[in-house]
């Protein structure tokens, strides 16, 4: 029989070691003292160290570049696949970011918090997931962005899929066979849905549909001369 006192293993992939003090600092509250926190900096790390021990749960901190990030979404496929019993809880860098996440990713998901929020609410939020083995779309914390999703049409994913890739407006528009004004709409369209307000913004959502959805496969790509 297993004892309750047994302290569960949390593992935190976060490169900035300014972040990883913080979040020691976070879990120095009693509402964590269950767990024993282990820092790694990068996916293949955390790898090696999960053939020896197994994690309850995987905190993933997403980083604010963009190629950095982009390896945290494919690890976070990864992550999915290959520990499928484990927790797996986001770190976003912003509620935009929580936002995208939420609308975005995948079910697999239990949980995503922004590290913007003041200590007192990360803790409460923190060790709500940990306590709750929920998935992302039965988790209460996520359920306002749910169900604010009127989700992306075809043509307005295709073109998300494209940004991925660096492709301007006017490429995207020829590669669709669409006229650019009419691409532009459903630019503007998809950014409303999504909350964001920038052409960078929208690039964030665009890689997170690409690396992380369920809904990853690409655009054909077309060559231009």
């Amino acid at each position: 029989m297993e004892k309750k006192c047994a302290k569960r293993h949390v593992a935190v992939i976060e490169s900035c070691v300014m972040s990883e003090m913080g979040l020691s600092h976070l879990f120095n509250a009693s509402a964590f003292s269950m767990y024993t926190l282990h820092f790694f900096k990068n996916y293949a790390a955390f790898e090696s160290a999960a053939l020896k021990m197994p994690f309850f749960s995987v905190l993933f901190s997403l980083s604010g570049l963009r190629a950095q990030r982009i390896d945290c979404l494919k690890s976070l496929l990864k992550l999915a696949q290959a520990y499928p019993s484990a927790q797996r809880i986001v770190l976003a860098q912003d509620e935009t970011e929580v936002r995208l996440m939420s609308l975005l990713s995948p079910s697999s998901l239990h949980g995503i918090i922004s590290k913007t929020l003041a200590i007192g609410p990360l803790q409460e939020q923190l060790a709500l997931l940990l306590h709750n083995t929920h998935r992302l779309n039965e988790n209460i914390i996520n359920d306002w962005y749910i169900s604010k999703n009127n989700g992306l049409s075809p043509t307005e994913r295709a073109i998300l899929h494209y940004m991925t890739y660096g492709y301007s407006m006017p490429e995207i528009a020829n590669c669709m066979s669409r006229n650019i004004k009419t691409v532009r709409a459903h630019k503007f369209n998809a950014m409303t849905k999504l909350g964001v307000h920038s052409d960078a913004g929208l690039l964030d959502a665009a890689d997170i549909l690409m690396h992380i959805s369920v809904d990853r496969k690409p655009p054909a790509v077309h060559m231009f001369a």
